[in-house]
């Protein structure tokens, strides 16, 4: 099983590999010997793709007699590129992913099959297995689709239009994994925002999630600036609440005109003003956003002005991505297209920026003792999150898997901090 792109995608295949197991599959390390191989993938830029198409090759170049799945969200959109990849045996857009193993299991075929139809509106449940171990935090699906339609995005037709999961069977899911140890749950979806199954917004489910035993944390992942309630602040700066200090919310440009041409809800100014707010009433808040340059028409000052809002902001950080033409949406068939060169330009640039904000942030927190859940040891170093997302690595001769630890934070090097345990939680 080999995942690419978001959380919402690490999350569905996580499904498919608890399915997997129960029908007495033993998963190898993708790239090793396989008898099946299942590629859930990605259309949101080109670049995705041809990730995508790469780690298809790959798979068959290695695995020549092994069935081979593709499903996905670049399954949805590019089934006509995924079947001219010599060895593919099976095409499976969104609505049917997660029922792979309906499909597989016949041999290989000379031409692969495509099963790729229309996605459902209405809200859904999962029916998950839920009897696989975890040592680390687990992924939630509480959403998918959008009906935002910003001109530069593929993925309400990749995903489909915006419906919510039904609140019992995701309670149930999260039940599961606190049974299965896992401490912390980060809730992913589309637009996980507008989450409101039969009047259960996601402030309803944020606070029906940190009820349940032995569930420490909870992490909202990427969510638009719009939908954000501001009654989620007073919950993650609450010591008592599970809800994390963190959001990730995504600005794309701090240009008035090329927000108004993606088709963005929201000034410049009034994206300031909220990020402001929420920093100002969580302390420890980070914040991270993501950022799009090269969109059709951005002018340097358009751009200027987009690195200046990132700067004057309290960001910890910035994902940026270079502007990808979508066929089928409003901005990939404008002309004035920003030349491909300057656009990786506007990008180094900005994660330049972005990296040294995820400096200050970390070492803004200095002499600090917070609270770490550790993951996976890599030769005796122990990694780990702070709740407002500092990674951290300790040095201990004891397993420090899925344990969280009281830490004091001591130097920032390039991609994390040094931290010395102060005292253990569990």
């Amino acid at each position: 099983m080999h995942t690419l792109g978001c959380r919402l995608n690490q999350s569905e295949s996580q499904l498919i590999r608890e399915k997997l197991a129960a029908d007495g599959y033993a998963m190898t390390p993708f790239g090793e010997r396989a008898d099946l191989g299942i590629i859930n993938t990605c259309t949101v830029t080109r670049e995705a793709e041809a990730k995508c198409r790469q780690a298809i090759r790959l798979f068959i170049r290695r695995n020549p007699q092994a069935f081979t799945a593709v499903v996905g969200c670049y399954s949805q959109m590019g089934a006509k590129a995924i079947a001219d990849i010599p060895g593919v045996d099976l095409i499976i857009g969104n609505q049917e992913k997660l029922s792979v193993l309906d499909y597989v299991g016949f041999g290989k075929n000379e031409r692969p099959v495509i099963v790729r139809e229309r996605i459902d509106r209405g809200d859904f449940s999962i029916h998950f297995v839920g009897d696989q171990p975890f040592n680390k935090r687990a992924n939630l699906k509480i959403q998918d689709g959008c009906d935002f339609l910003c001109s530069f995005c593929i993925i309400p037709f990749a995903r489909g239009r915006a419906r919510c999961r039904d609140f019992d069977n995701l309670m149930a899911e999260a039940r599961s994994l606190a049974d299965r140890g896992v401490q912390e749950i980060v809730l992913t979806g589309v637009n996980i925002g507008t989450y409101n199954n039969e009047g259960r917004d996601i402030v309803s489910l944020v606070d029906s999630l940190d009820a349940i035993p032995g569930l420490h944390r909870l992490r909202v992942s990427s969510i638009e600036p719009t939908t954000i309630p501001t009654a989620l602040f007073q919950r993650m700066r609450s010591t008592s609440h599970a809800l994390l200090p963190f959001l990730h919310i995504p600005m794309q440009s701090g240009s008035n005109k090329i927000l108004g041409m993606m088709r963005r809800k929201y000034t410049a100014e009034e994206f300031a003003e909220f990020v402001g707010k929420a920093a100002e009433t969580v302390p420890g808040l980070c914040l991270g956003t993501d950022i799009l340059a090269g969109y059709p028409g951005e002018s340097e000052d358009d751009f200027e002005q987009t690195c200046q809002v990132f700067l004057k902001n309290p960001f910890a950080y910035c994902h940026v991505f270079p502007f990808s033409e979508r066929p089928g949406t409003i901005a990939g068939s404008k002309a004035d297209q920003v030349p491909v060169p300057e656009r990786n330009r506007r990008c180094a640039y900005l994660r330049r920026l972005g990296a040294q904000k995820r400096y200050d942030f970390s070492e803004k927190h200095l002499g600090q003792t917070l609270e770490v859940l550790f993951e996976d040891s890599r030769k005796g170093l122990w990694p780990g999150y702070t709740g407002n997302y500092i990674r951290v690595i300790c040095q201990s001769s004891e397993n420090l898997a899925n344990r969280r630890a009281m830490v004091k934070l001591e130097q920032v090097q390039a991609e994390f901090v040094e931290g010395s345990i102060v005292e253990m939680l569990d």
